[in-house]
């Protein structure tokens, strides 16, 4: 269903720059926004919801980062 809204001229800049740095439409953006406040999406709960799918990624990759670009310096300079 389209919806017409009228926006004064400093509202409308702020959304198209703050859509344009989001990488979204403008109607995508104003979605988003009334979903929010309408309580139909809740940022927090797709957090928890994401954080309790288990690890993601390599759990011990940032332990092994001193490690790995040690053999890789010795790789490039043997001396």
């Amino acid at each position: 269903m389209a919806v017409s809204v009228r926006l004064d001229p400093v509202l409308e800049a702020r959304l198209t720059q703050q859509a344009a740095l989001l990488g979204v439409t403008k109607s995508d953006f104003i979605k988003d926004a009334l979903e929010r406040v309408l309580g139909m999406k809740d940022p927090a709960a797709l957090l928890r919801q994401v954080r309790r799918a288990g690890p993601m990624g390599r759990p011990n990759a940032s332990a092994q980062v001193s490690a790995t670009m040690k053999a890789r310096l010795r790789a490039k300079r043997p001396d």
